[in-house]
């Protein structure tokens, strides 16, 4: 299963262990599916963790390893189609993402995104749904 995790959903994983985000996290790190990523997002990823409103909930060293799996994920996207529209210009590089890859889901917490329901044949669930599914 190929899925696409909205940045928001990666850094809310590192705040808060037990917590929907977390569980997906360690799924995949436990090969429980297979993570899309792209450049883009490693870099959005990067610039969010030092936003100086989540630098007190975001351990360095845990910030560092991620970026470092991501950079290992089982499908990383080099290259994305542009002209994607989204309704918040500053997610189409997930909705990209999805499309590119062909992925199963979109785990995502942003509500605009979740309105959208589905990208092509990728589904765009919120992370506690997808927590849900992999406890299922």
């Amino acid at each position: 299963m190929l899925v696409v995790v909205d940045t928001n959903i990666l850094l809310s994983a590192l705040r808060a262990g037990g917590s929907p985000p977390a569980l997906i996290v360690d799924a995949w790190l436990a090969g429980r599916f297979e993570l899309v990523t792209s450049l883009t997002q490693i870099d959005e990823f990067k610039r969010a963790a030092r936003y100086p409103k989540l630098l007190p909930y975001l351990p360095r060293g845990a910030v560092g390893r991620l970026v470092n799996g991501l950079r290992s994920a089982e499908l990383l996207l080099k290259r994305l189609p542009s002209g994607i529209e989204s309704p918040d210009p500053g997610d189409a590089y997930l909705i990209a993402m999805a499309i590119a890859s062909g992925a199963d889901f979109l785990v995502t917490g942003d509500k605009a995104l979740l309105l959208i329901r589905r990208i092509a044949e990728t589904k765009v669930i919120s992370a506690r749904r997808f927590a849900t599914l992999l406890a299922g």
